[in-house]
């Protein structure tokens, strides 16, 4: 199985920046797709950013021209540069990893981490 560790949230103020890091450990065999989810109270979860294994990415409208995501020189580490934070940016941001477990088919790996609080004050 894969862990996936976030790290990185904090409470800033709005205008301000931060960086969150998703550390995957554990046995697969290709991590094909790393997103970036925003829980905020009372609201339902959503897809803020994502990168392939190509290096596309993809981000929500919300947070577009201010958030970046990118793989770190460690392949097994994602970044989510979060700059010009809003009050509507808090939440829990959640790291999730799509891929194969093993060779085959169809993928068969589809790990979650606990999340990392993002609160953000006007």
């Amino acid at each position: 199985q894969v862990q996936l560790v976030e790290s990185g949230g904090d409470s800033v103020q709005a205008g301000g920046s931060l960086t969150l890091s998703c550390v995957a450990s554990g046995s697969y065999f290709s991590i094909d797709a790393v997103n970036w989810f925003r829980q905020a109270p009372g609201k339902e979860r959503e897809l803020v950013a994502q990168r392939t294994k190509s290096g596309s990415t993809y981000y929500a409208d919300s947070v577009k021209g201010r958030f970046t995501i990118s793989r770190g020189d460690a392949q097994n580490t994602v970044y989510l540069q979060m700059d010009y934070l809003k009050p509507e940016d808090t939440g829990v941001y959640i790291c999730n990893a799509l891929g194969y477990l093993r060779p085959g088919d169809r993928p068969d790996l589809d790990s979650w981490g606990q999340g990392t609080q993002v609160t953000v004050s006007s």
